[in-house]
């Protein structure tokens, strides 16, 4: 009978190695949704939207004393602050920055990008946020006065933007340039007959080209511009567009149109957002 003791004992070494697993299994478990709960929307960092955009894009997108501005831009801070977010802002390339979102270098892209179908196979969208126009940059002293007379033209975009797709869906074979600044050369220079622009920067750009540059025409973009984030980031995109919403709904967004965008009116059929909130006027925000 003397085996009872040392059974004893292996039971005992057994149950102890049992409770151990199992509170080492508790404290993963439990870790896990600790991680979850600190980052809810899988951000690359826990509290801070990491958004890239562009720096040479005013007034959507741009740098102004080493700071990151712009509607697009300040709209997402608002945005993120109402769920709680901080936004760490980085500069990037247009062409790039739909893949750099999907593969998770940015959380989010802030940009003025217009929801396309091919687009969508990329990223997921937010609600749209803006609308905007086309707007057609020539030089000084140009007799283009709109798109109609663009073929045959040497017509500059910016590679990957609506724009470029505009001028390859009407065959205008395009001079692609990898940013604004690229365009706004060409232009300067007279290594380009007209630019193909969002309209707000290429009235900026005439505006600011010392008569170098001029704007022949415009014409509404047909799609409205939204943040994108990667696909499947569902927790992310609905906690934006619950933002956009709250910022819309206490005169945020009607503010910023007004800042950026002075006397440009608005398309009646445009609703930001879901379109469920009202949308206060630029005096009733104030």
């Amino acid at each position: 009978m003397r085996f009872l003791p040392a059974l004893t004992r292996v039971a005992a070494l057994g149950a102890a190695a049992v409770l151990a697993a199992t509170a080492l299994t508790a404290c993963g478990d439990n870790g896990g949704a600790t991680s979850e709960a600190a980052n809810p929307y899988g951000l690359l960092q826990a509290g801070v939207l990491r958004a890239g955009t562009l720096t040479d894009a005013p007034p959507n997108v741009y740098l102004k004393d080493g700071k990151f501005t712009g509607f697009d831009n300040d709209l997402l801070s608002a945005v993120a602050a109402k769920v709680g977010l901080k936004v760490e802002f980085v500069g990037t390339d247009f062409s790039a920055l739909l893949s750099q979102v999907n593969n998770h270098k940015f959380d989010v892209g802030s940009s003025s990008i217009t929801i396309t179908e091919a687009r969508k196979k990329t990223v997921d969208f937010g609600n749209g946020y803006d609308f905007g126009y086309f707007g057609l940059d020539v030089p000084a002293g140009s007799s283009i006065t709109s798109f109609d007379q663009l073929a045959g033209k040497r017509v500059v975009v910016v590679q990957g933007t609506v724009q470029d797709d505009y001028a390859t869906r009407e065959n205008l074979n395009p001079v692609r340039v990898p940013d604004y600044n690229g365009a706004i050369n060409q232009l300067k220079a007279g290594t380009a007959d007209a630019w193909i622009a969002p309209a707000e920067i290429g009235d900026k750009s005439a505006a600011d080209s010392n008569g170098k540059i001029k704007v022949a025409a415009k014409q509404l973009s047909p799609a409205p511009t939204a943040y994108a984030v990667a696909k499947g980031n569902d927790k992310l995109r609905q906690a934006l567009n619950k933002g956009l919403d709250e910022v819309i709904a206490d005169g945020t967004w009607s503010k910023l149109q007004a800042q950026y965008y002075p006397g440009r009116p608005i398309p009646a059929d445009f609703k930001p957002g879901s379109g469920a909130v009202a949308v206060p006027s630029p005096s009733a925000a104030s």
